[in-house]
């Protein structure tokens, strides 16, 4: 499965918008190949340890929540999980969905690197999946340095294998994925 984690106006700024194009040519791809696609999306609210300790009250409603444009043409064909903390399994939702469909390699990408990136993939790990993290498609919004950085203890949590580039996602996969929707579609056509 392919995670997208909170590509959402409130995260994309100037240091983190060249991964949003990057992200739509990957969830197109995906998708088209059949494979299963996941957005996070995170959603602040009063009181939260976010507003309590860090002193961060945004991302609590409409514009910034949601998801960007650039992503809009694939949500229909995609989950979308609202999350309270920043990985995907942060609430039980993440865990369960991925329980419910037996994924066990988890590619994720997003925003912010050192964050919700981390989480997310140091949240598959602990869960015995395998987590990849495609590192030219995720970004910090705090800039190159921090994104660096992230990308730097992410591989010290997870494995110096784990990180690829988009490039590295594996063509068989995609393959995979489409072969099991032509088989899928034909069981689906001769029980009609």
């Amino acid at each position: 499965m392919l995670v997208v984690v909170d590509v959402q106006n409130g995260f994309v700024r100037e240091e983190s918008a060249h991964v949003v194009p990057v992200i739509a040519n990957i969830v197109e791809r995906w998708q088209e190949a059949g494979g299963a696609v996941v957005f996070t999306r995170y959603l602040n609210y009063p009181g939260s340890p976010f507003e309590r300790l860090v002193h961060w009250s945004e991302c609590m409603t409409s514009p910034q929540i949601d998801i960007v444009q650039e992503l809009q043409p694939y949500i229909d064909k995609a989950t979308v999980i609202d999350k309270k903390g920043y990985g995907l399994f942060a609430d039980a939702a993440g865990a369960a969905l991925v329980a419910e469909h037996g994924w066990r390699d988890i590619y994720v990408c997003g925003i912010a690197t050192e964050s919700c990136v981390l989480a997310t993939a140091l949240g598959a790990f602990e869960l015995d999946l395998t987590p990849w993290v495609i590192e030219d498609a995720s970004a910090s919004h705090a800039g190159q340095y921090v994104h660096e950085a992230g990308i730097l203890v992410t591989r010290r949590f997870i494995g110096e294998g784990q990180i690829i580039k988009t490039a590295d996602i594996p063509a068989q996969l995609l393959a995979c994925a489409r072969e099991n929707r032509d088989v899928f579609d034909q069981i689906e056509q001769a029980s009609v």
